[in-house]
């Protein structure tokens, strides 16, 4: 069967020191200058080689594949002096075979090109676009015999669940390299139990009393296997998980899992690291899950971009409906038609079986600079007939900006739409998201609208007692989230909310308001570290493990006698007490406010029910000036 080498230590790095360093991939060379802010981090080629050893192989009946899992953006990869393959697009899997330029001792060079260009996408967007061999390489020793490793980094499988009166309808299609295959499908339950057998590349099976992959509460997942026989002996195999659910999207009521109401609620996810840029580790990915399981999320939009297969791999295992998208972002490029449809053609192929996903990404704010518009209406009409042909069973959909209008042809091509707004943070009045949402509902009321991206700077180390929108102080963050969370309530037939974002994540071009840098839109700190009182309102209202949470609470000294204390929980009751007396004892829902009066240093402690949080503020008739906001375009705002 095959058999997978790791090739992921031992390279050499020629990047723009001009210098050659020992590095292990994954690696990026813009992990540092790509988050320092001022859009000058370093944009260009670099180089990569490695040494290896010819893997152990019999070339009379195998072949050996060469596989990269993300590059961003371009590569040339040559192995022993031969071209071996070249690829655009910086977020996806592709594969080549190299049994024929393989030798005793092998020289792998990949030259990585990050630099600015007209065609492959993305080229202007709001994130840092880091350069590097940044996902695992692997060398991959098959039969000569096997399943499709050529077709776009795919898997060479494909499941199709459907589900009719209880019973579970899984169509299992797979391509080989073999003139007249003989291929043994076999579905196992997740204990491991067969459930269900066929032979044929096109073979539909069915599961009795089927159990349904049911969202967060109840992710179940089925896993088939495909072999590949050659004369009653399996030569190749393939396996994939995969859930059977049925799903609908209605544009009065929202969003529908297995014929019962599901509202969407959830974030946005960038998958940069402070110090790492993309070059993430499982261990990385894994905490990132569980974060957004601790909010109580219950989808992800996995933006803008293909993500790790890893992670695709979390969103199943923890039941996270996926919105998953292409970069095709902020600027159409006539000459980047083809790399559109390559990226979604590799998005689709590689994603296809996972059960998480519900929706197919065409773009995202893509009317922002675009000077061709029916150039780029062509190429998004070209791209949603592509999703529909290659995957029928799920809906398209893309991203607006606020800008792009309700009437905007862009708005009207996919079976869904959501629009990035950000009322009430760059435009004055939170109440406009009230009247939008309402207004285009009015207008369209048989299209399924979602908010794509919505949020406000916050940042841990600013505070004011006034909070004021631009401010980038934590408490405005959450201001704004608390309106955000009501506002949607009064909106339930939008399909879907996605908070921007989940993390703080690195944007070289921006350099004002804040850290320069760094995007401080996340519900959570760059390093992972910090989690600002916003994450905790949206755990008040989403998630179901008991907490209390005292917000304020790096905001210590305050200028004022009597100060207003918020405390953020999902429990009915909540009692505050200051320095071990009780102050007051409140019924309520998710938000609670006190009025404290501060006398020297004050001690805090919350109690609903069973938890428990504690805080310390003092009174300070002179401000610390470790609170004081900076000035930034958006506003001016001090410490009060």
């Amino acid at each position: 069967m095959r058999r997978i080498e790791c090739l992921n230590k031992g390279w050499n790095f020629f990047g723009p020191t001009k210098e050659w360093t020992a590095v292990d991939v994954p690696h990026t060379w813009n992990a540092i200058d790509g988050q320092d802010g001022g859009n000058d981090y370093w944009r260009g080629t670099c180089k990569y080689t490695k040494e290896f050893s010819m893997p152990e192989f019999d070339p009379a009946n195998q072949v050996v594949y060469l596989e990269f899992q993300g590059v961003n953006a371009s590569a040339d990869v040559t192995l022993n002096g031969h071209k071996a393959v070249h690829h655009d697009g910086g977020y996806s899997t592709f594969r080549v075979d190299v049994t024929n330029m393989l030798k005793d001792t092998n020289m792998l060079e990949v030259e990585v090109d990050n630099s600015v260009n007209d065609r492959v996408y993305p080229q202007k967007a709001d994130f840092t676009f880091y350069g590097g061999i940044y996902r695992d390489v692997n060398l991959i020793v098959l039969n000569k015999y096997h399943f499709d490793m050529d077709h776009f980094g795919g898997p060479g499988l494909k499941v199709t669940p459907t589900v009719e009166n209880g019973c579970g309808k899984v169509r299992v299609e797979s391509y080989t390299n073999v003139q007249q295959p003989e291929v043994v499908v076999t579905l196992t339950d997740k204990e491991g139990n067969v459930v269900a057998k066929g032979e044929g590349c096109d073979v539909t099976l069915q599961i009795p009393n089927v159990h349904l992959w049911d969202g967060v509460k109840d992710p179940y997942l089925y896993r088939a296997t495909v072999q590949l026989m050659n004369n009653g002996t399996a030569v190749d195999e393939v396996t994939t998980r995969f859930g059977v659910r049925t799903f609908k999207v209605d544009p009065k009521k929202g969003f529908f899992l297995n014929g019962r109401s599901y509202p969407m609620y959830g974030v946005s996810r960038h998958q940069d690291r402070k110090g790492i840029g993309n070059a993430l580790t499982r261990a990385h990915h894994d905490e990132d899950m569980d974060l957004i399981r601790e909010i109580g999320a219950n989808t992800i939009r996995l933006a803008h971009y293909q993500h790790d297969q890893y992670f695709y791999d979390l969103c199943d295992e923890y039941g996270m409906i996926v919105w998953a998208e292409i970069p095709y972002i902020s600027e159409h490029m006539p000459n980047g038609r083809e790399n559109t449809i390559s990226q979604m053609k590799e998005l689709i192929i590689q994603n296809y079986n996972h059960a998480c996903i519900v929706t197919w990404g065409l773009s995202n704010e893509i009317t922002i600079s675009t000077k061709d518009n029916k150039d780029m209406i062509e190429n998004h009409h070209i791209l949603n007939d592509l999703c529909h042909e290659m995957d029928p069973s799920r809906p398209t959909t893309l991203a607006c900006y606020a800008m792009c209008g309700p009437f905007n042809k862009s708005a009207h091509i996919s079976d869904l739409v959501s629009w990035n707004l950000y009322l009430g943070w760059y435009v004055p009045g939170l109440f406009l998201n009230d009247w939008w949402i309402s207004f285009f509902h009015w207008r369209y009321p048989n299209r399924c609208l979602g908010y794509s991206e919505y949020g406000c700077e916050g940042m841990p180390n600013l505070h004011s007692s006034k909070p004021r929108r631009g401010d980038h102080t934590e408490e405005y963050q959450a201001i704004y989230h608390e309106f955000m969370l009501e506002c949607f309530k009064r909106h339930p037939y939008m399909w879907s909310t996605h908070v921007w974002n989940m993390f703080d994540f690195a944007a070289d071009a921006r350099d004002q308001g804040g850290e320069p840098g760094m995007n401080h839109k996340g519900l959570v700190t760059f390093d992972r570290k910090t989690k600002k009182d916003s994450f905790y309102v949206y755990k008040a209202y989403w998630s179901n493990e008991p907490f209390v949470h005292i917000a304020g609470s790096r905001y210590v000294d305050r200028p004022e006698k009597v100060t207003t204390v918020k405390v953020y929980t999902n429990q009915p009751k909540v009692a505050l007490y200051a320095n071990g007396k009780l102050i007051e004892e409140k019924t309520g829902d998710k938000v609670f406010t006190f009025k404290v009066e501060l006398n020297g240093e004050t001690k805090l402690k919350a109690v609903a029910g069973q938890c428990t949080d504690t805080a310390k503020l003092r009174y300070v008739s002179t401000p610390n000036p470790a609170y004081k906001l900076q000035k930034s375009n958006s506003t001016s705002a001090n410490w009060v």
